[in-house]
């Protein structure tokens, strides 16, 4: 419906699925870089807003963007413009254990890095050299865990508590309702975020951003549906992800490529350039180091976590948490959760003491102010 007026089969045939995927991917990823950018999207933000009582910008924009992404994805469904049942979120075996540990563990480190995996590719590209190490090592770690030593590790705890593909890993199917119930939902959700935006005011980037950055996430599926629709080879729909993308970039980089292109390898470069227009054209972009009593260690180690993490749970913030909650798959709400509740656990066990000592009067202060009449 949707693709009809545009020419997927003859694309396909002049230039090939590989190159159409990455040009796709390359599209999706220039939109997501510079909404992200300029909207200031990141979950890590959101949670630790949600978790100190704060419903500001921050948390305001990650609604945003998840009830856009939600709503686009459910509109396209209903539409016929998508069909998502042969998704790998869906239609493989999950497991349970991996998107609960996963989450967790990925919600620790991306307090620990200041930033998600898309997170640290947006801030990368305006000049940020703890996101551009931070991400790095993200890509190695999540290397390590596909088919590295951390890949046993990954393996037993994913064999934990396992889920087979089909209704079993679909949660609108798990509470016996369709497509139309969770645009319904996706549409209070969507409303509820525009409340938040409207109380905490009608910043012009707030809200367009949040809004594009979700919009993304649904383009994103579409893409890939339209080129498997059209093709005449099997490709695998998918959306947006930066875990196994970080990865695959990290061994082309390391090795001989191997494999044709995809979607997942145009994401990538795309993301960072939408998002060096936006620190361009918003004046944001500067050289920063390390400083602001974080040390290397800390985003080494927050990096490391979240490279396993994501792979434990089958994808990143955006991968799992926003794609795969978009098509209302089990493990990527059950990883969402395990983020926000990682992310709240690392923020009241390594930000908050340092915070409170920072507040807190010194000895001779206080001494004096409780002298005073």
């Amino acid at each position: 419906m949707f693709g009809a007026s545009m020419d997927w089969a003859g694309w396909i045939e002049r230039m090939g699925e590989p190159a159409v995927l990455a040009l796709c991917g390359l599209a999706a990823g220039l939109g997501f870089g510079f909404f992200a950018q300029r909207s200031r999207f990141c979950l890590r933000a959101a949670v630790i807003e949600f978790w100190h009582g704060k419903f500001g910008d921050k948390l305001t924009v990650w609604l945003l963007a998840f009830g856009a992404a939600v709503v686009g994805v459910q509109l396209l469904i209903v539409t016929g413009g998508l069909d998502v049942s042969t998704a790998r979120q869906l239609s493989a075996r999950g497991s349970l254990s991996g998107a609960i540990v996963g989450g967790l563990i990925f919600g620790v480190g991306m307090v620990m890095t200041r930033g998600c995996a898309s997170r640290l590719l947006v801030l990368s590209a305006n000049g940020n050299l703890r996101a551009l190490l931070s991400g790095l090592v993200f890509a190695v770690a999540a290397q390590a865990s596909l088919a590295g030593v951390l890949a046993p590790l990954r393996l037993a705890i994913s064999s934990w508590w396992v889920v087979d593909g089909g209704p079993s890993r679909s949660l609108l199917a798990q509470l016996g309702v369709g497509p139309w119930d969770g645009l319904v939902f996706a549409t209070v959700w969507l409303i509820t975020a525009l409340f938040f935006a409207y109380h905490s005011g009608w910043a012009f980037w707030k809200w367009a951003g949040g809004i594009g950055t979700g919009l993304m996430v649904a383009l994103a599926w579409w893409f890939t549906y339209a080129v498997m629709s059209n093709s005449f080879e099997p490709v695998q729909i998918q959306g947006l992800t930066f875990s196994g993308p970080s990865s695959d970039w990290l061994m082309r980089v390391l090795a001989e490529p191997d494999g044709p292109w995809g979607f997942g390898l145009g994401l990538m470069p795309g993301v960072f350039l939408g998002s060096l227009v936006g620190a361009l054209v918003g004046g944001d972009w500067k050289l920063e180091g390390f400083g602001g009593g974080y040390t290397m260690p800390r985003y080494i180690v927050g990096a490391i976590f979240m490279g396993f993490g994501s792979m434990l749970a089958g994808g990143c913030a955006v991968g799992a948490g926003m794609t795969g909650g978009a098509i209302f798959a089990v493990t990527a709400w059950l990883t969402l959760g395990g983020m926000w509740v990682g992310g709240g656990v690392a923020d009241y066990l390594l930000d908050r003491p340092r915070e409170q000592r920072a507040d807190a009067p010194t000895a001779p202060v206080a001494a004096a102010s409780a002298a005073a009449p």
